[in-house]
């Protein structure tokens, strides 16, 4: 059985796994103050070009988002988000168990627009019942969004100075950031974002690490009191070092982009096996996530010897499923995919 249900089934990067057992035997302080950890932020503050940002390692993306979110948001608000945004479908509630209300905003592509955010805002100031609905405070966003399609950098940019004049805090969520940057049609670079948002988050458990997550926070309100949230959420993990040893790997020699890269390679050829099959897709991704319909009697063969993703109902015989590349897809797992793809079609 060849995998491509996710970009997170495979361990973490030899080099990752290399650094981890190079320095096993050392002693260092706990909780992310160890040497490095210093090494891993000062590493990603560069790569960014924001050295005034503070960064803070996290364990995986649910935990990110829920202490992130936590922290920024008053008892009274929530957080707007796509409705297929990963914190509305596939985290269990848990930023409403926080306290806080995921506020949905209708898409078909997973993105939403400047103009749906201040919309939003003007009808609950507007509403006669304003004390009695929960105020929006902060945006969330995933970049590259759940259907791994982007948003472009004038885009992001609408969406940031909507929020600023809304008085809203923007979060991007990037657990596949490696993979949206790496992708042909993206025109931003890691060192864009520190101007176009107030906290982000880098992703590392799916982009050759065991586990792991970079959050950066740039607005100087955010800062004070993270690492005591962290603590109560039970973010601050005592062998922190364990976090800093992966990302300064992971930020050595623009390992990051590298490894990202190959899973934007091995996506298209995904993508050309099924449309060149005549399978039409679900979205137009351009990052390592590819959307195929097919028939499913024909998912069916194809699932005894592959993992995809159920992703919806099309019609009555027809699914879109996901197809994930990642960091660690191999020629071989695709060539495979090929042949199998193509005696499906011609059978």
């Amino acid at each position: 059985m060849i995998h491509f249900n996710s970009d997170y089934l495979e361990g973490a990067h030899p080099k990752v796994l290399q650094a981890l057992v190079d320095t096993n035997m050392e002693q260092t302080i706990g909780y992310g103050e160890d040497p490095y950890c210093a090494r891993a932020r000062k590493k990603i503050k560069a790569a960014l070009q924001a050295p005034q940002a503070d960064v803070h390692f996290l364990v995986g993306g649910t935990q990110t988002n829920t202490t992130v979110i936590a922290s920024v948001l008053r008892p009274y608000q929530g957080v707007l988000s796509a409705v297929s945004g990963h914190i509305n479908c596939h985290e269990t509630g848990a930023i409403e168990s926080t306290g806080h209300k995921v506020i949905t905003l209708p898409t078909s592509d997973g993105k939403i627009t400047a103009r749906q955010i201040a919309d939003y805002v003007d009808w609950h100031r507007n509403d006669e019942s304003v004390e009695h609905i929960v105020y929006p405070g902060m945006v969330y966003i995933s970049f590259p969004t759940e259907g791994g399609t982007l948003y472009t950098k004038a885009e992001l940019q609408e969406i940031y100075d909507t929020c600023r004049r809304c008085g809203l805090y923007l979060f991007i969520d990037g657990a596949r950031l490696g993979y949206a940057l790496a992708a042909d049609a993206c025109d931003l670079t890691l060192s864009d974002l520190p101007s176009l948002c107030d906290v982000m988050y880098i992703g590392g458990t799916k982009v050759g690490l065991l586990f792991g997550e970079a959050v950066v926070i740039f607005n100087d309100a955010l800062k004070k009191g993270f690492r005591p949230i962290m603590k109560q959420r039970g973010a601050m993990i005592a062998k922190g070092r364990l976090l800093g040893v992966q990302f300064d790997a992971l930020f050595t020699d623009d390992l990051y982009t590298k490894i990202a890269r190959n899973a934007i390679d091995m996506a298209h050829q995904i993508r050309d096996i099924f449309v060149s099959n005549g399978y039409p897709l679900l979205f137009d991704s351009p990052t390592n996530q590819q959307y195929p319909i097919l028939p499913d009697a024909e998912l069916a063969i194809l699932g005894k010897d592959f993992g995809y993703e159920y992703w919806q109902r099309v019609d009555e015989t027809h699914s879109g499923v996901r197809f994930c590349a990642s960091w660690a897809t191999t020629q071989e797992q695709v060539d495979a995919l090929r042949q199998a793809v193509n005696a499906l079609h011609n059978r």
